[in-house]
């Protein structure tokens, strides 16, 4: 059920549109030193927002891992700079998705990206 789900969503559901945005704006935040960080990030969320059901983005101090000093500040700043963006074009296309019945797990996996939007980094994707 979950291939399907996700099938569907990378195909219906906004999945490869989500997917080639991060992708784009990891490209582009590769391209500085100073973002190489939020490229990484935005990387590992390209792979999420293209398949993300059955899995789950969460901390990496939840999985025993350390937290890079000043991660903080960083996601403040994505906040400001792409994050708010970012947020605004998922719950829209979230609210989009959820008019009809059929499109309320895709509404709510838009939801799921919206809320990764704020704090990028220092996260993980796992199997649910």
């Amino acid at each position: 059920m979950v291939l399907l789900g996700n099938v569907l969503w990378f195909v219906f559901g906004g999945g490869i549109f989500a997917w080639c945005l991060w992708m784009l704006s990891g490209l582009v935040l590769a391209l500085t030193v100073v973002g190489l960080p939020f490229a990484i990030a935005a990387f590992r969320i390209a792979g999420f927002a293209a398949f993300p059901f059955g899995r789950q983005l969460v901390d990496a101090r939840d999985l025993g891992e350390s937290r890079i000093t000043g991660t903080g500040i960083a996601n403040l700043l994505w906040v400001i700079l792409a994050g708010l963006w970012l947020a605004i074009a998922h719950a829209i296309a979230g609210l989009a998705c959820c008019v009809t019945v059929i499109g309320i797990p895709f509404g709510l996996a838009h939801f799921k990206l919206a809320m990764v939007c704020f704090a990028p980094l220092g996260k993980r994707v796992v199997a649910v």
